[in-house]
């Protein structure tokens, strides 16, 4: 069974490498660069600077995936809507893997005090990515269509969300 645990710098050229695969060959993030390691270290040292969760699936010494989440948008008023982002090795596919770092980084997003969670998903054909959002409470909130261009074709974003703790029924303690 996997080890969901806080992502360390000794994770990140894995990290980096699975990045990769996705920024190369998939649709599911729009990048079209793959970021060097030194780059998802600065990507994860922001991160872990705003007291926000990233984590790894590991399994045998080897990491299988990654998850994390960052403020929606830079401005103050976002601070309590956070965005997800869950990369699984090519390999670690389609053996639930994913829902089980979704969840943990669902529970340590609400633990630091996200309120909103955010699913931008590239593709919306990415029919991983939309079940597993589904499957953890995840709701459809609309598509942007042909936004993006990666491979030789417009692709859509399909933007879902999920309430944490008390969501907008009360104000954030530290308003």
């Amino acid at each position: 069974m996997p080890l969901i645990r806080p992502a360390t710098a000794d994770d990140l050229p894995a990290i980096a490498a699975i990045y990769a695969h996705h920024v190369l060959n998939g649709t599911g993030t729009f990048e079209t660069t793959a970021p060097t390691a030194q780059e998802m270290a600065a990507r994860h040292a922001d991160v872990q600077a705003r007291g926000l969760p990233w984590l790894v699936a590991e399994q045998d010494g080897r990491v299988l995936g990654f998850a994390y989440c960052q403020w929606f948008k830079p401005r103050p008023a976002y601070r309590f809507s956070a965005e997800d982002s869950i990369y699984l090795h090519p390999d670690a596919a389609g053996r639930g893997l994913g829902k089980q770092l979704l969840s943990a980084l669902v529970a340590q997003a609400e633990a630091a005090g996200v309120r909103k969670l955010i699913a931008v998903i590239g593709d919306s054909a990415n029919a991983a990515s939309l079940g597993v959002h589904r499957s953890l409470g995840f709701t459809p909130v609309g598509t942007i269509a042909a936004c993006g261009w990666k491979f030789g074709r417009w692709l859509d974003i399909v933007l879902m969300e999920k309430p944490l703790g008390a969501g907008s029924s009360t104000p954030p303690e530290a308003a």
